[in-house]
């Protein structure tokens, strides 16, 4: 049985699904985290749950890259934070009443991933941009491979 962290403690190193290398456990534990999320939320008030948009990740040559669909969401009410190598994106949609047939989502959104160590934290860009977030991690040159040079006789 893998060992449960509290909610503000860091989170696994190992690359994730959806960045490169696939690792089983790392699989697990990102399972064993939405399974968390999900019995918490089913215990919040039907008004008070969050909830998650659409949401594409993406590896790129030299960063990362996450596209999120918040449609009809004002750039205002969208947060972007990096922690660590977590990634979250939160908001609010304040109601809006259209009519009686027609609705569309409501209330707060959430959205968490864990993206590889090898990032460089301070050049990370959100655009906002006819209703999709996209956020561009970039890689870090330290993190990148490279060939050595074996010398010796």
């Amino acid at each position: 049985m893998p060992v449960r962290r509290g909610e503000n403690a860091p989170g696994p190193t190992r690359h994730q699904p959806g960045w490169g290398r696939r690792d089983p456990l790392s699989e697990f534990e990102n399972l064993w985290g939405e399974m968390n999320r999900f019995f918490r939320q089913g215990t919040m008030p039907t008004g008070e749950r969050p909830w998650v948009p659409m949401v594409e990740e993406e590896e790129a040559e030299d960063a990362y890259v996450v596209r999120a669909e918040l449609p009809g969401i004002p750039r205002d009410n969208v947060m972007v934070e990096l922690d660590g190598n977590e990634l979250h994106i939160t908001g609010q949609l304040d109601e809006e009443q259209q009519g009686k047939v027609l609705s569309r989502r409501t209330g707060r959104f959430s959205y968490r991933t864990i993206v590889p160590n090898d990032i460089d934290g301070d050049k990370v860009a959100a655009e906002m941009a006819d209703g999709v977030l996209t956020v561009r991690i970039p890689k870090s040159p330290r993190g990148k491979r490279r060939t050595i040079r074996i010398g010796g006789t």
